[in-house]
């Protein structure tokens, strides 16, 4: 532990720092007879334990308590004032300044080993709790990742498991995903809302599973029967994802249920229009749409991506918000990375990935 002593006379420099020291070989003592200088060593390291006189020329113990009060870390480190006993305004302007405690002079050596033994247990175990707090705040830390870590792998097995039903591949879920996180950041939407509909839209088409093979997998055109069945599969996935307590469930669980309905309202499975389509969904319909025309499929070719940016311009409004599609066009650098960065590939997503 480090004592600073700040005095003009080298002679009570020499008394205190003896003092001190006499507490514990393994104290280390800094003493200093200009305040200037004891308060740009607290700036370097901040000391443990400090003396300071209040009698000195430039800067008397008034200015240094307030000097180093006032720096990062210094909330808690005792400073004790040697006074004159008599001094009794100074020594309440030292306490509304931040002073610990008072040494009177004369110094009564027994009393100042008591006064400093003290105020040095005190800080010690300040610094266990202290250091003991911040183990605690990495433990939490650590446990709320894995709570965190085990929502994320969650979302890949249900969407993974989605994908086993359905011929979209896993590239397209990654593909999506950053396609809704661009749109997002591009719409002023916070960071944590970001990163939020990052992890949240891969359960987009979770209800999926619900549907039977004959028409998930059906290369051609759906009958209208079939396809009011296909649309069931947003209920379906909003069913399975509904009443968590996790909020990033909660979110995959709007974007199910919504990122099917349309601007104008033809949608389903609710024919919301407008803004009471939820914000989320409405980013996801452009993204999952965006990437299902310039993916390949077992039914069709891929669209250019030039001829996809037509279709969600000429759209907007109708199928798409407005706002939405001009966020995802004015992020096209980005729209065009991500697309090179997660091309279809037969091996599975990794959690790292997703």
């Amino acid at each position: 532990m480090r004592v600073h002593v700040v005095d003009d006379n080298e002679t009570n420099l020499m008394l205190f720092s003896q003092l001190v020291r006499g507490l514990d070989s393994g104290l280390e003592v800094q003493t200093f007879l200009d305040p200037y200088q004891a308060v740009e060593a607290c700036r370097s390291v901040m000391p443990d334990l400090v003396l300071v006189d209040y009698m000195m020329p430039g800067m008397d113990g008034h200015q240094y308590i307030a000097a180093v009060r006032g720096m990062t870390g210094a909330s808690e480190v005792p400073i004790i004032m040697v006074t004159a006993a008599d001094e009794r305004s100074v020594r309440h302007r030292a306490l509304e300044l931040g002073a610990t405690d008072f040494i009177a002079k004369p110094v009564d050596p027994t009393e100042v080993k008591a006064r400093l033994r003290n105020l040095l247990a005190l800080r010690k175990t300040h610094l266990k709790l202290k250091d003991r707090n911040a183990w605690l705040r990495e433990e939490i830390g650590k446990a709320t990742q894995t709570i965190v870590d085990r929502e994320l792998e969650l979302i890949l097995r249900l969407a993974k498991a989605a994908e086993y039903r359905d011929p979209e591949t896993g590239g397209h879920i990654l593909r999506m995903a950053h396609y809704s996180q661009l749109i997002a950041l591009q719409m002023g939407l916070s960071a944590e809302d970001c990163d939020l509909l990052l992890h949240a839209a891969p359960m987009h088409d979770v209800g999926k599973m619900g549907i039977p093979d004959g028409i998930l997998l059906k290369p051609g055109k759906l009958d209208e029967e079939e396809f009011r069945m296909m649309k069931h599969h947003a209920e379906i996935g909003y069913s399975i994802l509904q009443d968590s307590s996790s909020r990033l469930i909660q979110v995959a669980a709007e974007i199910a249920i919504s990122h099917h309905e349309k601007f104008d309202g033809s949608g389903y499975p609710a024919g919301l229009a407008g803004e009471d389509i939820p914000l989320f969904g409405r980013i996801v319909a452009v993204a999952d749409v965006f990437d299902a025309l310039t993916s390949v499929r077992p039914y069709k070719m891929a669209w250019p991506v030039e001829k996809a940016r037509a279709f969600l311009q000429d759209n907007a409004g109708s199928h798409f918000d407005p706002r939405c599609v001009v966020a995802l066009i004015d992020k096209w650098d980005d729209v065009l990375a991500v697309r090179e960065t997660f091309f279809d590939k037969p091996e599975e997503i990794s959690a790292a990935e997703l």
